[in-house]
């Protein structure tokens, strides 16, 4: 998620007009600096607290679109409603219904140790190969129209026709998918509800397919948390995980390779990026923002933009982790373990996305010309280090963030 060395007198203001040179050093650095850096520090937000201070409204960014919904247990109320009832395109949200559907006259106490591992790595990986297993093996969209009846849900509909095997077209709203958690937790067997919210709150960083889904309600909040994250389109290959075999290019496994217009009510060709879910002890609030990006939006970019939305949302129980929240730019950024380059690469970032820094210190000197830089950025929901180079701020030592004082 340590050597000292002298701090370097550059602190050239970066900006698009600069080329970055020297191949070599981003091959020898693990680096790939293929888009140019921003000289103005994103999105430096206060530090930690509760974030139960209601908005004037979900903060929603420029180009995106989006459907909020938050329902508060303690109180029954829902704390946030924007546009609850549109839909949109499930992706791996549906993977809820999947495993409802599939446990509903099961116990999972007794299920096949095969399927037991399907439903642990579709729900806490959101493995697409799991969901195709149950898609095809039970009716594919009779699925859906079942858990529409079962729980009552209002927008929901399987994927249009033409598009059947598709389970990612499934229509979904918000409102239905506080419905969905609302019924895990309030309805379905105990044995049910344990099994598949012990999955959610051990979600893992990396999705089998290699992309970072640690996005929205895992960023915005400290634990306790459980998430179902969704994400659709033709983004750039993902790149999280310590080794460098990553997914294919673009691909997505829940939608066909085109989509032509006019196909069906919801769409189904902008990038898509959810978070759902529930935060705070005892699973007190229910959380559920559905976003679509403009044509052409990066994952970075839409992993950004989905975390701010989220933090703007009046979440009862929920606690903002303590940090400044600052942009990066470039591609294939790597977290390390150290402060330091070596064989200790934790992951990869998300090309352009905004990232927590708890702390910084100084490491090893790291050259990637015209900029050079000794500060390292640790990143708290990492548990790792960026050298500040890829921070998108003018100054070498980032202000405002404090030293590590501990060891890391």
């Amino acid at each position: 998620m340590l050597r000292i060395a002298r701090h370097s007198n550059i602190t050239a203001r970066r900006t698009p007009r600069r080329l970055l040179a020297a191949t070599a050093a981003f091959l020898s650095l693990s680096f790939t600096g293929a888009a140019l850096p921003h000289s103005v520090a994103a999105a430096t937000e206060p530090t930690g607290g509760s974030v139960s201070v209601t908005p004037a409204s979900p903060q929603v960014p420029a180009g995106v679109t989006a459907g909020v919904a938050v329902f508060d247990r303690q109180t029954g109320t829902f704390t946030e409603q924007l546009a609850p009832a549109a839909t949109f395109r499930s992706a791996s949200v549906v993977k809820l219904l999947i495993a409802l559907d599939f446990l509903w006259n099961r116990s999972p106490d007794t299920i096949p140790a095969a399927d037991r591992t399907r439903l642990d790595v579709m729900l806490r990986s959101s493995q697409d190969a799991a969901a195709n297993h149950y898609w095809s093996a039970y009716g594919g969209p009779a699925i859906v129209e079942r858990m529409v009846t079962r729980l009552g849900l209002a927008d929901t509909a399987p994927p249009p026709a033409a598009y059947e095997g598709y389970w990612g077209y499934t229509a979904m709203s918000a409102r239905d998918t506080v419905k969905t958690y609302r019924h895990i937790l309030e309805s379905a067997p105990a044995p049910v509800r344990d099994f598949i919210m012990e999955r959610l709150r051990q979600s893992t960083r990396c999705a089998s397919d290699s992309f970072d889904q640690h996005f929205g309600i895992a960023a915005a909040f400290d634990r306790p948390w459980a998430v179902k994250q969704g994400w659709s389109g033709r983004y750039a290959k993902g790149n999280c995980g310590s080794v460098s075999t990553t997914a294919a290019g673009g691909i997505d496994a829940s939608a066909p390779s085109s989509v032509g217009a006019g196909d069906a009510s919801v769409d189904l060709s902008r990038p898509a990026l959810h978070t759902s879910g529930t935060v705070g002890a005892g699973d007190r609030s229910i959380v559920a923002v559905l976003t679509l990006h403009p044509d052409g939006t990066s994952y970075g970019k839409a992993y950004t933009d989905l975390g701010r939305l989220t933090r703007s949302l009046n979440v009862p129980g929920g606690t903002a982790p303590k940090g400044k929240w600052y942009g990066t730019w470039g591609q294939d950024v790597a977290v390390r373990t150290e402060p330091v380059v070596g064989d200790n690469l934790l992951t990869r970032l998300p090309a352009g996305v905004e990232v927590l820094v708890g702390c910084q210190k100084k490491g090893q000197l790291v050259s990637v010309p015209p900029y050079t830089n000794d500060w390292w950025a640790y990143l708290p929901q990492y548990g790792g280090y960026i050298t500040n180079i890829y921070i998108s701020h003018p100054d070498n030592q980032l202000p405002d963030v404090p030293l590590c004082t501990s060891q890391k």
